[in-house]
């Protein structure tokens, strides 16, 4: 029993090794041929994997703000702390809630569509048919989701920053009572540039985390239509792990 138990948990280990080294080697050859990437897909990837995400993030972070506000700005005004409500706000919104919620959001939408995507061509052999056709598919497929994952992610938020706080901005004011001067005079005290910039960083790497995961399940896929499912699944949920435990390294790192 014991050695069966020891033998299981090695072959996990063992696994998990395997995909992490797997992941770190994609990663790499990706790096490696960024100077091939080709503008046209670029943009194009761009447009389908950014901008088609903005109206659900900006969505999410609006009510987001408005949430924070009603959960805060009365208890704030009770203790005479009003002044402080939108610098809070917009702290939290760069620091944390805007790149992690668009991370968690860009990860349900895009890493799955990227699983999806890259995993039908391989069951549908049309990756081996770029090979035959001396196409690399890691400078097909992997590069310009990679790099359009890491632009468009920081862009994102700045969107997410600016209808996070006016949504806060709405409750604060037409709720709490709480004059538009005193709401933004508290960000200007309150708010420093490094607030956003760390969290624009923070996006950049959700953005890896997104686009390498999703290309590296795709390019495992097996089984199948059944397969692209399971892999599908195992991207979004992967990539949401990885980003809240990447969030609080780079919190440590950039704000500590």
């Amino acid at each position: 029993m014991l050695i069966e138990f020891f033998a299981r948990t090695g072959r996990v280990v063992i696994g998990i090794l395997e995909d992490i080294g797997e992941v770190l080697i994609l990663f790499g050859q990706t790096v490696y041929h960024l100077r091939h990437v080709n503008s046209r897909l670029l943009l194009r990837q761009m447009a389908h994997l950014g901008a088609d995400s903005l109206p659900i993030v900006l969505l999410t972070m609006l009510f987001t703000g408005m949430v924070m506000t009603v959960q805060t700005a009365h208890e704030f005004v009770k203790y005479g702390a009003q002044s402080s409500v939108g610098g809070l706000v917009a702290v939290a919104m760069g620091r944390e809630l805007s790149p992690v919620l668009a991370g968690v959001v860009f990860a349900g939408r895009v890493g799955a569509a990227i699983t999806a995507e890259i995993g039908s061509m391989k069951v549908t052999e049309q990756i081996d048919a770029l090979r035959v056709m001396a196409v690399n598919p890691i400078a097909y497929l992997v590069v310009p989701r990679l790099l359009a994952c890491m632009v468009m992610l920081p862009i994102l938020v700045i969107f997410a920053d600016v209808i996070g706080t006016i949504g806060s901005y709405l409750i604060a004011t037409f709720s709490a009572s709480i004059t538009p001067f005193t709401f933004f005079n508290s960000i200007k005290v309150f708010a420093v540039p490094h607030d956003i910039l760390g969290g624009l960083i923070k996006a950049m790497v959700f953005g890896v985390i997104v686009a390498i995961i999703g290309c590296h399940k795709g390019l495992t896929t097996a089984q199948g239509a059944e397969g692209v499912g399971q892999a599908t699944t195992g991207s979004v949920v992967l990539s949401i792990i990885l980003i809240f435990i990447s969030n609080y390294f780079l919190s440590v790192a950039l704000y500590q």
